[in-house]
């Protein structure tokens, strides 16, 4: 339930250390030192007791909001403070209903700002910077990941990207100190951090569909079931990723209880009709949109059509830590892939 207070504040700060019964004299905690290793930070932490409070302040709630400070939960409560109990809080002016229900669900807490109030985020995070996880800089980044040292020139003709563009890619990685530069050549310096960043700014879930119950007992039967119906109907546009891509393309980690794949929108109802289940056993299928062209670079492995390399581990690394372990599997195995 989001909460509202009726007084004015002087200013967004004031308001929110009111709203949570902080002491206007308490100092906040050191934003870099709690964010170091992170390719984001929170825009404010609070202490009261044992409780740290992470906060977000932004005009209109959004998944990718959601997301991050999600991560930043996970990140602490594994690797520094386990010790203290970690409260997510986002103040803004309106959270949509889905933005709403899914907070909920997180126990995250809502601080509603009265429009009067002017939002003081240090910035809009993506939005204001260059996006690692656009198509065209995810190319380049996917093929360092592959190449594990080149040229920014090479990058450019190998996937077909301006200098211009690749340029501008591995310099904000290299700001963010997650790619560094030998003479004329680049690497990747910190694997985790690329991967943290590309969860927060494109979690997967966003793009989620549907789920739908399907009455198969084995996913990999499921896969190549599916592959053969939308083959078979003029070569329907249909691509898995995920977990189901990434344990054909490595061999590790294969779910068995789940499929995980692309298809547009008009195509559910096809779908449903040939596979849904009522029954509460059976493979569950997760169906999302795609928000660039996935079907374009798909291959079959085992009678599954799956996605590229590329789009499967941005796809995996966008789970978060639910799939970090395969994730870093097909890192691992990427420039062989």
């Amino acid at each position: 339930m989001i909460q509202q207070r009726t007084e004015k504040q002087n200013n967004t700060l004031a308001y929110i250390r009111d709203f949570l019964d902080i002491p206007l004299g308490s100092e906040a905690l050191d934003i870099e030192h709690y964010s170091a290793g992170l390719p984001f930070s929170p825009d404010l932490i609070l202490e009261k007791g044992d409780v740290i409070y992470v906060v977000e302040i932004i005009s209109r709630v959004t998944v990718d909001t959601i997301s991050r400070l999600n991560l930043i939960r996970d990140l602490w409560l594994r690797d520094k403070k386990a010790g203290k109990q970690i409260r997510l809080v986002i103040a803004a002016k309106h959270f949509p209903q889905r933005e709403q229900q899914l907070m909920e669900q997180l126990d995250m807490q809502a601080i509603k700002l009265p429009w009067s109030l002017k939002p003081e985020s240090r910035e809009q995070h993506a939005s204001a910077s260059h996006r690692i996880t656009s198509d065209k800089s995810w190319k380049v980044i996917s093929r360092l990941l592959k190449e594990k040292k080149t040229s920014i020139r090479q990058l450019s003709l190998m996937e077909d990207v301006s200098y211009g563009w690749a340029h501008k890619t591995i310099r904000a990685l290299m700001q963010q100190n997650i790619v560094k530069q030998d003479n004329s050549h680049v690497s990747i310096s910190d694997v985790n951090k690329l991967l943290n960043g590309v969860a927060w700014e494109r979690p997967f879930l966003s793009l989620k569909i549907a789920e739908i119950r399907i009455s198969f007992e084995e996913s990999s039967a499921a896969a190549k079931e599916i592959t053969s119906a939308f083959k078979a109907q003029d070569d329907m546009p249909l691509g898995f990723t995920s977990y189901t891509a990434a344990s054909l393309y490595t061999g590790y980690g294969v779910r068995h209880d789940a499929v995980y794949l692309y298809m547009t929108e008009e195509h559910l109802g096809y779908f449903r009709e040939l596979f849904g289940s009522d029954s509460e056993n059976g493979v569950m299928a997760f169906i999302y949109r795609p928000d660039r062209e996935v079907f374009r670079d798909t291959r079959e492995k085992e009678g599954i059509r799956i996605v590229s390399p590329a789009q499967a581990l941005l796809d995996l690394t966008g789970m978060g830590y639910s799939a970090m372990d395969m994730t870093k599997q097909m890192v691992a195995a990427y420039a062989t892939i």
